[in-house]
C-alpha cells in the first residue's frame, strides 16, 4: 500500500514539474528565426607580432539585408579546438589543472566600437561594447539595422610566442535561430594566421634624436 502511495505521489510531482516547465518561456522564444545577410567589409589583424606589443583585431560588419539583425554576435577562438576564452589555446600536456593557456590578453574595456572615420588608436576613452555572452568566446553587440555598420575593435597583447590561427564566425542572435549568412546563404566566417615573435624589436635613433622602432 505504501509503495502505491509513493508511486502516486511521484507521478503527481512529475506532472506538476511538467506543468511548471510548460509555463516558463523558452530561452529563445523571442529570437526570430531566419537568415540575415551580413558582410565583413574589413578584417584586420597584424600577421607579424611581438610579445608585449599591443595589436588591434578589427572587424567592420555591415547589415546588407532588408531586415534588422536581432543581435549581432561574434565568436572568436584561437586554434582548431575552442578553449576557455577567445584568445587562449588548449594544451594537451597531461596533468595540467587548467589546460587553457592565454596567447593574447584582451585589454580592459575592449571590445569597443569605432565611429566612422575615427582613428582606432584613440579608442581608449570610448565606452565598452560587446557584452560577453554565456559562451566565453562570444561577444554580443545588439541589433544592427539594415544598411548599418559596426566597426568592432578588440585590443590585445600577445603573451606567448608561436604560430597561431584566430577564427571568427558571425551570428544574428545568441540562441541559434537567427543566422548570419553571406549573400550566397553561407555562414560568415574568417581567420587570421599570426606569428608572434619573442625577439625584441630593433631600434635606431633618427637624425632628430627620436628613437625609431622597426616593425620587422
Amino acid at each position: 500500500m505504501i509503495r502505491g502511495i509513493a508511486a502516486s505521489a511521484l507521478a503527481t510531482v512529475a506532472l506538476g514539474l511538467g506543468a511548471c516547465g510548460d509555463d516558463r518561456p523558452r530561452q529563445d522564444e523571442n529570437e526570430p528565426a531566419g537568415e540575415f545577410p551580413v558582410a565583413v567589409n574589413a578584417a584586420k589583424f597584424a600577421p607579424e607580432q611581438r610579445l608585449a606589443q599591443t595589436s588591434d583585431l578589427q572587424l567592420e560588419i555591415e547589415n546588407v539585408g532588408s531586415d534588422p539583425v536581432p543581435n549581432l554576435a561574434v565568436t572568436i577562438y584561437t586554434g582548431e579546438v575552442k578553449a576557455s576564452g577567445s584568445f587562449s589555446v588548449r594544451s594537451d600536456q597531461p596533468g595540467l589543472a587548467d589546460p587553457n593557456r592565454p596567447v593574447w590578453i584582451l585589454e580592459n574595456g575592449f571590445p569597443k566600437l569605432a565611429e566612422p572615420g575615427e582613428d582606432v588608436a584613440e579608442l581608449d576613452a570610448a565606452a565598452s561594447a560587446g557584452a560577453a555572452a554565456a559562451q566565453t568566446d562570444t561577444f554580443a553587440f545588439g541589433p544592427l539595422d539594415a544598411g548599418q555598420t559596426k566597426d568592432i575593435v578588440w585590443r590585445v597583447t600577445p603573451v606567448q610566442a608561436g604560430n597561431y590561427t584566430i577564427h571568427y564566425q558571425l551570428a544574428a542572435g545568441l540562441d541559434g535561430k537567427a543566422k548570419a549568412v553571406t549573400d550566397d546563404g553561407e555562414p560568415v566566417t574568417g581567420e587570421f594566421d599570426v606569428t608572434i615573435s619573442d625577439k625584441p624589436p630593433r631600434a635606431s635613433v633618427a637624425d632628430n634624436g627620436d628613437v625609431v622602432i622597426e616593425n620587422q
